[in-house]
């Protein structure tokens, strides 16, 4: 594929939140731009989103980060007859069966809390004490659970790879460009980043450059001149098979040791934070089985005593784009280099939100402003105060 020399926009990073962005772009009829999409591995083989859980969940404590996952679910319903139109198919695969955060006495009041403000933006959060847990629930062991939060609808999970691909054949159709090739130079005229420089040796000038670049983010604010705070964060994740039957789905359930499980078909999905999280290397993956074994393994036993006697029969690693500020993502224009933009750092929820802060990408470029979920909070002006934007429901 021969590159123009020009392109209004280019996005560095094809996965989810670049193909949504390119995506948005390219459904708004206000845009009539030019688009590259450059993405050094189509395979995708080690990028957030092919190796995440794919949860969807409301269940966190600030409005903005509610706001852009309850787009999610919204969108599933309308984005099959979006690609429709224009010949291509996605099916969402949504399995809406909720989260479960169980909470003891010492953190219950951080449920209670984060409740009010996911109240106040309509999510469909139940709070339930322990013995209508275990109504709902009979297979946990609840002796130390003081309450939980349920999502009763919005919640779940769904094939984020599937949309990570449908966003990118979408944008195509609409004329978006993409090539698989990797930025090795980002190249400024005073506060601009004028040629975007490729390992293949093309040069291209760009009126506004995208870091959607994942974990690697960190490297391209470098070679713009600037710095963001994101870094890659191993993280194991453990495919397990139990003789005993619960009698129904397991919603994904926190645990307040911090690790997940859920159904997976007859399987389960499992993981959690390891006790020593720094950053990892941009190729290590190389999955932790001390982690099953010392952490995510007693924790299940103790919670789901059928899980007592359980199998490992899969397991894989991937790596957060991990904000080491906040644990939030960066989204928006550069306080300085006025035509650099930044769409990273989501730190585990990124394919929740994915298409939502495409779309609000898409209309800060379009038109200088955000249109329908206002997302000022995540700004890079916080990373330049150094004043973290806490999220309390981080997994």
């Amino acid at each position: 594929m021969t590159l123009k020399s020009h392109y209004d926009v280019v996005i560095i990073g094809g996965a989810a939140m670049g193909s949504s962005t390119a995506f948005f772009l390219a459904m708004n009829p206000d845009f009539d731009g030019s688009v590259l999409l450059v993405e050094r591995d189509t395979s995708f083989k080690h990028c957030s989103t092919a190796l995440s859980v794919a949860g969807v969940r409301n269940q966190f404590s600030k409005a903005v980060n509610i706001q852009l996952s309850q787009f999610a679910a919204q969108f599933f319903k309308e984005i099959p007859g979006i690609l429709g139109e224009l010949g291509e198919s996605y099916d969402p695969g949504f399995h809406e069966n909720g989260y479960l955060y169980l909470a003891n006495r010492q953190n219950a009041h951080v449920l209670r809390e984060n409740h009010v403000v996911q109240e106040a933006q309509g999510a469909d959060i139940h709070l339930l004490d322990a013995e209508a847990i275990a109504r709902k629930f009979p297979f946990f062991h609840l002796d130390d659970i003081e309450i939980g939060a349920f999502g009763a609808s919005g919640e779940g999970w769904y094939d984020a790879f599937g949309l990570m691909q449908a966003f990118r054949r979408a944008a195509r159709v609409k004329g978006v460009e993409s090539v698989e090739d990797e930025v090795v130079s980002l190249q400024r005229d005073g506060q601009r980043i004028s040629q975007v420089v490729l390992k293949s040796g093309a040069t291209v000038s760009a009126g506004r450059v995208v870091n959607a670049s994942g974990r690697h983010a960190g490297l391209i604010a470098e070679m713009a001149g600037t710095t963001v705070p994101i870094e890659p964060r191993k993280r194991s994740v453990f495919i397990i098979d139990c003789r005993a039957d619960l009698g129904q789905p397991l919603p994904l359930t926190i645990d307040p040791t911090g690790v997940f499980c859920r159904s997976e078909g007859k399987l389960f999905i499992t993981g959690g934070t390891p006790v020593v999280d720094g950053r990892s290397d941009f190729d290590d993956f190389e999955i932790d089985y001390s982690e099953f074994d010392e952490i995510v393994w007693p924790a299940l036993a103790h919670r789901i005593p059928a899980f007592e006697a359980i199998k490992l029969v899969d397991a894989w690693a991937g790596q957060y784009e991990y904000n080491a500020l906040d644990q939030n993502a960066v989204i928006g224009p550069h306080t300085e280099i006025e035509n650099f933009y930044f769409i990273a750092g989501f730190s585990g929820h990124g394919v929740q939100q994915c298409a939502a802060a495409g779309r609000g990408m898409s209309e800060m470029i379009t038109y200088g402003e955000y249109r329908t979920i206002d997302l000022h909070e995540l700004g890079y002006e916080r990373i330049v105060r150094g004043e973290p934007f806490t999220e309390k429901n981080v997994i």
